[in-house]
């Protein structure tokens, strides 16, 4: 299966991405992780990621989707993944789309999770308290929930027209929105 999990900021992507892969035996692909792994490591990519993050902008196209058309190419990927945190503008729908087509592959579903934004900034405050996330602020997280409207939420209408869309709602208990998701995309 070929999923791709949207969301704003804070929706809780990376925790159903992860429970969602396990259910159907697939990786979860996650750019922020990656991004965070080459910050974490000193990396010259995590050097760039970081100083656009600190800024709460997101980093380019280019940069993204090479990295992402390095990970599909990787053996776990051959059967299936879930995409988190990408794509996220309609330039890298069109990457996407193209990296899928060298295969002769598509994508089967675009999960979209849906929240009220104002949860999500609470929420994000509070796990950037519990884990030191410096980079968590309440203006970057509201510059990067506006980012998320900008760019990113016209992909929800990009998918709903290839009829691939099913929306999820993302507030509750974690194991209440993995049996609606599941639920959903069976």
């Amino acid at each position: 299966m070929r999923l791709i999990i949207l969301g704003p900021p804070g929706a809780g992507k990376g925790t159903q991405a992860a429970r969602i892969a396990e259910h159907f035996g697939i990786p979860a692909i996650s750019t922020g992780d990656i991004f965070r792994a080459n910050i974490k490591n000193g990396t010259e990519l995590g050097k760039q990621v970081q100083e656009i993050t600190a800024s709460g902008g997101y980093v380019s196209d280019d940069i993204t989707n090479a990295i992402v058309e390095d990970r599909l190419a990787q053996d776990d990927a051959a059967e299936g993944f879930l995409l988190d945190g990408y794509p996220r503008t309609t330039g890298q729908v069109a990457a996407l789309d193209a990296m899928l087509a060298k295969s002769d592959l598509g994508l089967d579903k675009v999960l979209a999770l849906t929240v009220d934004e104002d949860a999500v900034v609470e929420r994000l405050l509070k796990r950037a308290e519990i884990e030191g996330r410096v980079d968590d602020t309440e203006d970057v997280i509201r510059e990067r929930q506006a980012i998320y409207r900008r760019e990113t939420a016209p992909l929800v209408e990009v998918y709903g027209e290839r009829g691939l869309l099913v929306e999820v709602d993302g507030l509750g208990a974690m194991d209440e929105v993995t049996e609606r998701i599941v639920t959903a995309l069976s």
